[in-house]
C-alpha cells in the first residue's frame, strides 16, 4: 500500500526519487488514531486529535521536495502533529529539530517517537512563531500549519542559502518558499493553494 501511495504521488507531480522512497518507508498507519488505520494509504488528510490534522501525503511530499534535503541537513519542523512529517525527513537522513505548540500531542509523540526507534535531534514544547534560536542557523524551516503571517524569527533563523517552506494566510494558505540569498536578501516564490490547521501563537 506504501508503493501504491508513493506512485500515486509520483503521478501528481512528486519527482524526488528520496522523497518517494521516504513514503514508501515510513508506516504512516501508526500514525493515526486506530479508527482511520484502514484508509492510512489515501491521499487525504485525518484527524490526529487536539484538533489537528495528519497532513494529507501528498502535502508531506510537496513540502518535503521544496526543502531539497540532504543528509545530514539541520532541519527546523514547526508544528511536529502526529510525528508524520517528521519520520519522512528522518527517513531522508536529516537532523530534525521540531516544535509542537500543543501539549496533549507533544506528550502523546514524544512517546511514540521513543518506542517507534525515531530520534529527532530535540521534541520541543513551545511557540513555533519564536522558531529555536539557540539551535539557529539551520539549512531548512519546514511550517506545518498554516501562517497568517510569516514570522520574522523563523527568516532569521536560516543560513544563507536555506530554505523556508511555508503556508501563508487564514482560511486557506499559500504554500510560499523562501531561499535566503545573504544576510539581508531573500527570495520569494509563491507554490499554489493548500489548506492547513490554524499555526497556534503563544499569547502569554
Amino acid at each position: 500500500m506504501r508503493n501504491k501511495l508513493a506512485d500515486i504521488l509520483s503521478e501528481k507531480g512528486i519527482v524526488d526519487n528520496a522523497v518517494l522512497e521516504a513514503i514508501r518507508a515510513v508506516p504512516r498507519h501508526l500514525f493515526l488514531d486506530s479508527s482511520f488505520e484502514d484508509h492510512a494509504y489515501q491521499d487525504k488528510a485525518f484527524p490526529i486529535g487536539a484538533d489537528q490534522t495528519i497532513s494529507q501525503p501528498y502535502t508531506v511530499a510537496f513540502q518535503s521536495e521544496l526543502l531539497q534535503v540532504r543528509p545530514n541537513h539541520k532541519i527546523l519542523e514547526i508544528g511536529t502533529g502526529s510525528g508524520y512529517q517528521t519520520a519522512v525527513l528522518l527517513k531522508l537522513k536529516a537532523r530534525v529539530y521540531t516544535i509542537e505548540r500543543q501539549l496533549e500531542l507533544f506528550k502523546k509523540t514524544n512517546l511514540f517517537f521513543k518506542k517507534m526507534g525515531y530520534r529527532p535531534k530535540k521534541v520541543i514544547f513551545g511557540d513555533g512563531y519564536k522558531g529555536l534560536p539557540e539551535e539557529a542557523p539551520f539549512d531548512s524551516i519546514i511550517v506545518t500549519a498554516g501562517a497568517p503571517f510569516v514570522p520574522n524569527p523563523l527568516l532569521a533563523q536560516l543560513k544563507v542559502g536555506g530554505r523556508l517552506v511555508i503556508p501563508v494566510g487564514t482560511d486557506e494558505q499559500v504554500m510560499t518558499l523562501f531561499v535566503r540569498k545573504s544576510a539581508k536578501e531573500f527570495e520569494k516564490k509563491e507554490l499554489g493553494s493548500f489548506r492547513f490547521v490554524p499555526l497556534l501563537e503563544d499569547k502569554n
